[in-house]
């Protein structure tokens, strides 16, 4: 469908105006983000390297009910640093974009809370959150956390286990209330918006197939070209969503 780069293209070029063209009069548009819509808000991605203080740990393993079991206490001390990462982190031109067009519902992978400190009301989020802990043994127990102030390692008031960050570790799956809502979104949309993922990790990923095979137009903006199929807006979210939403 072609490809527009933010960096060498002027904002009227044809493919960003086909885009515009289809978000324009979309019913039902939606949104699905990863980890490129943050980071220009400066929260690393996943895999990138840590430093510091986190040097020399593997995420994999902080991030894993194996992990949690062997050392609970580095796991959330871990996830605390991140919090107040985030907690200091402010939405940028993408999330404010986003949140100004009230039409749209978002399916974020991210487990950040920029797209509600934006504005947005209507976000699905698919791993989960960092602004909840939860009982490590599922009796249910859930409380909200102060990004800016998280607690230390605590017990379930409840049950007396561990609690732990409410989001979705390896080997787990996705909360399923959260999933059956992506999953109707996805099916819904005649526009579906990639924004700032590879779209290519399994089960979320089979987002973009569902709307694809439900009609909608896909629309993907990535700092690099993407295999997801569909007009490429190549570039930073902050740059080009802004471009895209902002008609």
């Amino acid at each position: 469908m072609g490809i527009y780069t933010c960096s060498t293209n002027p904002s009227g070029s044809l493919v960003l105006e086909t885009a515009r063209s289809a978000l324009r009069p979309a019913v039902h548009p939606v949104t699905f983000s990863g980890a490129g819509l943050s980071a220009e808000s400066g929260i690393p991605t996943f895999r990138e390297a840590q430093t510091g203080l986190w040097a020399g740990y593997d995420p994999m393993t902080l991030a894993s009910p194996e992990g949690f079991a062997a050392d609970p206490e580095l796991v959330i001390n871990w996830y605390n640093e991140r919090r107040r990462k985030v907690a200091a982190a402010q939405p940028n031109p993408a999330h404010r974009a986003m949140a100004k067009r009230p039409d749209i519902s978002h399916v974020t992978q991210n487990v950040d809370d920029l797209l509600e400190r934006a504005g947005a009301t209507k976000v699905v989020h698919l791993h989960g959150s960092l602004t909840r802990d939860k009982c490590s043994d599922g009796c249910g127990h859930r409380e909200p956390v102060n990004l800016a102030d998280p607690p230390p390692l605590h017990r379930c008031p409840q049950c007396g286990r561990w609690m732990r960050p409410d989001v979705v570790w390896f080997g787990e799956q996705l909360p399923r209330a959260g999933w059956m809502r992506a999953d109707d979104l996805a099916t819904a949309a005649d526009v579906l918006v990639v924004i700032g993922t590879s779209a290519v990790v399994y089960p979320a990923a089979g987002l973009v197939t569902t709307s694809r095979a439900a009609g909608a137009t896909v629309i993907v903006v990535n700092i690099e070209g993407s295999t997801a199929p569909g007009i490429q807006l190549i570039g930073p979210a902050g740059r080009v969503v802004p471009e895209l939403f902002d008609d």
